[in-house]
């Protein structure tokens, strides 16, 4: 099983986690989160140490659904918690607090039989919009036929961010089919030789992708702790007004405890 699907299996577990506690212990807390596809394996991966930690206090109902449907989920109350993958908008409902959890990184990625070495800013822009077509236009490109364009929908909030930091303020092309996840994209490139996608760090760092360097710097982890790879977000985590009760101790732990700082570290980029 690979990481991806590991993780897949933990949000799973997470999601529908029962702790058996004592019959007079009735204020278990039940934190509900919906939202981004980016970082609901990072996410998924707190809850579950935060259940170990908190034995008999607290379980978690996870759900993804793309990062703008967490932040209005969170502000019509159906959620105590939602999964954001962008920095606020003046546009978003009123009386929301966006809490800042780790920054991610986001890739270009292509099917491991097409090992793209590298794309400039241009490429991208000429992939992208449509203007190249087919993969013998692509230096470097190791296959042949039509480019497939693998995108998101308008429920995620990564394809503003690509086009701004990645493709100079380009508009992705209406070619490109469009995934409600980070992991149907993942799959969608795994499976088609021919297709190029975007993704999350984590997704796009999986064995069965290939993560495309964007003008000569490497898209990964590191690179994206250090600053030299452009294209990075932050994960939030948004309640509706300040967080309370579970919610509040939960977002505390994450910004800033040691175990869940290592957590963090080991997917994501941590916070300074």
């Amino acid at each position: 099983m690979n990481r991806t699907r590991r993780l897949t299996t933990a949000v799973a577990a997470v999601g529908v986690l029962t702790v058996a506690v004592p019959a007079s212990a009735s204020a278990v807390s039940t934190i509900t989160i919906s939202g981004a596809t980016g970082s609901a394996p990072l996410v998924a991966l707190l809850a579950k140490k935060y259940v170990k930690l908190k034995p008999g206090k607290v379980k978690f109902k996870l759900a993804q659904g793309g990062g703008e449907v967490g932040i209005q989920d969170a502000a019509a109350g159906r959620v105590t918690i939602g999964n954001a993958a962008r920095d606020p908008r003046p546009s978003d409902p009123q009386g929301l607090t966006f809490y800042p959890i780790a920054r991610d990184f986001f890739c270009f990625d292509t099917n491991p039989a097409n090992k793209l070495p590298n794309l400039t800013t241009a490429q991208a822009q000429a992939i992208w919009t449509g203007q190249i077509r087919n993969w013998e236009d692509v230096p470097g490109a190791t296959v042949t036929g039509t480019i497939d364009l693998i995108g998101r929908t308008a429920a995620s909030s990564l394809p503003p961010l690509v086009q701004s930091l990645l493709l100079g303020n380009k508009t992705i092309s209406s070619l490109a089919a469009l995934k409600p996840s980070d992991g149907l994209v993942e799959q969608t490139v795994a499976s088609d030789k021919n297709a190029i996608g975007f993704n999350s760090g984590y997704y796009a760092s999986q064995k069965d992708v290939h993560a495309v360097s964007y003008n000569g710097v490497a898209c990964n982890l590191q690179n994206g702790k250090s600053g030299q790879y452009p294209g990075t977000r932050t994960y939030y985590e948004v309640t509706r007004g300040p967080a309370q009760g579970a919610a509040s101790a939960f977002i505390n732990w994450i910004q800033h405890s040691a175990p869940a700082r290592k957590i963090i570290a080991s997917i994501a980029i941590p916070l300074s």
